[in-house]
């Protein structure tokens, strides 16, 4: 064997890792770029009582989990706090919503949710505002509603809200307003392809996606909603800390 050869040999040997990689790359789409997946859960979720097991939860590969705190002025999740707490003992970037009554003052609900979930999920997610429900107020009611609530809640947390909704309420109660399009969209659009849109309000882009309101996973004994992370917010895993803020 000639010195030329053997160098070749000992070149293709170092080189061999790094085409094992890239191969495998190609050969399982997605591996290098996994998606980052995440549930939203209410007192649905818990059929009896029955507890969700956050454990089992992160372990089948979720990574971050969104629970509704409040709604309206007078409704308080009876599971919240068990939920909040064991996403956090889990290790799941954690986050917290309120369902909008817009019968009712804006600036007092956002101090009920302020109240209410900051102190659990202080270091978690930023605050969600669930926009699903019109109470009957025209467009621009509600568009007056939806600022003084997002306005309150931030001065309240120091922390930039989320908006959840579907796209046919944004397009219809909302009448399209581009106002809010510098707020992280959670958008939920059940459409059966890759990806939601198009997206309603101006946004170019979605923070997560509610791809679907029937998953099943490890841990909870119903059916539930699941999410994509889109990015924007960073890596989520910051927000997930058990022994951070």
């Amino acid at each position: 064997m000639t010195s030329g050869r053997r160098g070749r040999i000992r070149t293709v040997i170092r080189l061999a890792p790094v085409l094992l990689a890239a191969a495998l790359a190609v050969a399982v789409p997605g591996a290098a770029n996994a998606q980052i997946n995440g549930p939203d859960v209410a007192s649905w979720q818990h059929p009896g009582g029955a507890p969700i097991d956050w454990f089992a939860v992160r372990a089948s590969g979720h990574e971050f989990a969104m629970v509704k705190a409040t709604e309206g002025l007078n409704y308080v999740n009876p599971y919240f706090v068990q939920d909040a707490i064991g996403m956090r003992a889990a290790g799941i970037a954690r986050g917290a919503y309120h369902y909008a009554d817009p019968r009712q003052s804006p600036e007092a609900q956002a101090a009920f949710f302020a109240s209410t979930a900051f102190p659990l999920v202080a270091g978690g997610l930023p605050p969600v505002l669930d926009m699903e429900h019109s109470a009957g107020l025209p467009p621009a009611a509600l568009i007056d509603w939806t600022r003084r609530y997002l306005n309150s809640v931030q001065a309240l947390t120091g922390r930039q809200p989320i908006i959840y909704t579907y796209p046919n309420f944004w397009r219809t109660a909302m009448a399209n307003t581009t106002e809010f399009s510098h707020y992280p969209l959670w958008i939920a659009d059940y459409n059966g392809r890759n990806a939601p849109g198009p997206l309603p309000g101006g946004w170019t882009r979605w923070t997560f996606w509610q791809y679907t309101d029937s998953g099943r996973i490890p841990g909870v004994n119903a059916a539930i909603d699941l999410n994509h992370y889109g990015g924007g917010l960073g890596d989520l895993h910051m927000f997930g800390n058990p022994f951070g803020s």
